[in-house]
């Protein structure tokens, strides 16, 4: 009987099956990201009281980015491991990790309940949650890269950050609708556990973590990472991406603007929307939600033209456009903030975001050593994240604070634009750097 000519054929099947698989943990680790991000003033109050309503939420955002900090420390060991053991096995336990570090922090006790020992939990959480953290979108990209067509690279790994979008989609939309369905701070009590409107989002992540060790259980090994005929040691992958520092660098300084604006538009929109422009709850949960979407739209949109244009034009294209518009477009914003004028300047950033994003995790895949591809690749992007992607929130909530300006989290933007045009034009300076039409394998 021939197959409908409707259905795609068995290899296209196959194919999406493993994007779907590989990028399920991304979905987990973005949702609690997210909500960690959109619940901080809740979870300011609720593990880190203080008179003063700022000191707390700088306190809240500062565990959010020392999480953050163990991102490196993850990308080093658990990387090393992949890159030794398997992108399949490796994705298995990065997804435990995570999974342990989300089970805490949901099940934490209030301070109210438990005293210092709260915000001490809620830290070990976070501190898990990064270390896993650190590896997963390496290993997720590098996964997608030499699954991918020739041709296609861009295309597929830009599939590992869409997958972040669906999350933050999923949180904001639960967000909207306890918005609207619950007042007061408390839904009410079961077993003597109180569930703070907070608290319920954190264990529906918990529910949806079964499915996911079902999915990426099934995952199989990439064609090429069987094909390699030695797997270096771990000695050798730590001496390998010491030797490789300057290209780690670089990938980190690409890789900024990546994170810098993605935590700017998810996690930190709603906060922004609420707290600094004074608008409604439903909103800024309303602009964010549409944000995911159009993030989501983008990066493929990125990823194929990258494939198409080369990455150096893509990358700087996008960089430039933001340095020269992120602080006037938040300077209009904050001048008289309405619903619409948040959602014209946060869809700009999510098609610099997007673009640039879906460009940029093909490069860096590109210009990695490939018999330690997932440990430098890590390190560069564990760097970006830990050091100025995730401390985005606490940098923002800061410069508002000191200069008075609610326009100065452009100026950290265009520190991050600034950062990708340098490190572009030094990785593509001689010629020399990898094309998407170059095999994985003839690098390294």
């Amino acid at each position: 009987m021939s197959q409908s000519s409707s259905s795609p054929p068995p290899q296209l099947k196959s194919r999406i099956g493993a994007i779907l698989r590989s990028t399920s943990g991304n979905f987990l680790e973005q949702f609690d990201f997210f909500l960690f991000g959109f619940y901080a003033p809740y979870i300011a109050k609720a593990f880190f009281p203080s008179q003063d309503e700022t000191a707390a939420l700088l306190n809240t955002f500062g565990v959010f980015w020392l999480g953050a900090l163990m991102r490196p420390v993850g990308a080093i060991v658990l990387g090393a491991y992949i890159d030794r053991i398997g992108r399949r096995k490796g994705l298995i336990v990065t997804l435990a990790i995570m999974a342990i570090g989300t089970v805490t922090i949901a099940v934490c006790p209030t301070y109210a309940s438990i005293g210092v020992a709260a915000p001490i939990i809620v830290l070990v959480g976070r501190l898990l949650q990064g270390f896993s953290a650190g590896v997963e979108l390496g290993g997720v990209s590098v996964y997608l890269a030499e699954i991918a067509t020739p041709g296609n690279r861009g295309f597929y790994t830009s599939f590992q950050s869409s997958s972040q979008q669906v999350a933050i989609f999923v949180a904001a939309t639960i967000g909207f609708a306890l918005n609207e369905l619950v007042t007061g701070d408390t839904i009410g009590f079961l077993g003597g556990i109180e569930f703070a409107k907070w608290r319920i989002p954190f264990f529906v992540g918990c529910l949806i973590i079964p499915f996911i060790f079902f999915l990426r259980r099934t995952l199989e090994e990439t064609p090429e990472f069987l094909a390699m005929k030695k797997h270096p040691s771990t000695t050798e992958v730590f001496r390998s991406a010491a030797l490789n520092w300057k290209i780690i660098v670089l990938g980190m300084m690409v890789a900024v603007l990546t994170t810098t604006t993605f935590y700017f538009v998810t996690v930190y929109t709603p906060t922004f929307g609420r707290n600094v422009l004074k608008l409604t709850s439903q909103d800024a949960l309303l602009v964010t939600l549409l944000v995911a979407v159009t993030n989501f739209f983008w990066n493929p949109v990125g990823g194929a033209v990258s494939d198409r244009l080369g990455r150096k034009p893509v990358l700087l294209t996008i960089a430039g456009l933001s340095l020269v518009t992120a602080y006037p477009a938040l300077h209009w914003l904050v001048a008289e903030p309405t619903f619409g004028k948040m959602l014209t300047v946060e869809m700009m950033f999510s098609f610099y975001f997007g673009v640039y994003s879906g460009t940029m995790l093909g490069a860096l895949v590109e210009v990695v050593p490939a018999h330690v591809r997932t440990t430098c690749f890590s390190m560069a992007f564990a760097l970006a994240a830990g050091l100025f992607g995730t401390f985005t929130p606490f940098a923002s909530t800061w410069l508002i604070d000191q200069t008075g300006d609610k326009a100065s989290p452009g100026f950290w933007l265009m520190c991050a634009a600034i950062l990708g045009i340098v490190a572009t034009l030094a990785i593509y300076r001689d010629g020399k750097a990898a094309t998407s039409q170059q095999p994985l394998a003839a690098r390294g």
